[in-house]
């Protein structure tokens, strides 16, 4: 599992923001546990002939969402 944290800043339209968090939050999660998820799918079907590793292609409960 990943082990450390990286900050990555986003532009994003203000309206945008605003809908994605509060999506996000009718679900009861954080807008940085969707965006890990989004990233790490597309990741997985982006990565062509790489070798992912294990942590990435899990799916068990601690890294479902985050």
């Amino acid at each position: 599992m990943e082990q450390r944290s990286a900050r990555l800043t986003i532009l994003v339209d203000p309206r945008k923001k605003k809908l994605f968090e509060e999506i996000c939050a009718a679900q009861d999660l954080t807008t940085s546990q969707v965006i890990r998820k989004l990233m790490r799918q597309y990741v997985i079907e982006h990565a062509g002939n790489r070798e992912l590793p294990d942590w990435m292609c899990s799916t068990s409960p601690g890294n479902k969402a985050g």
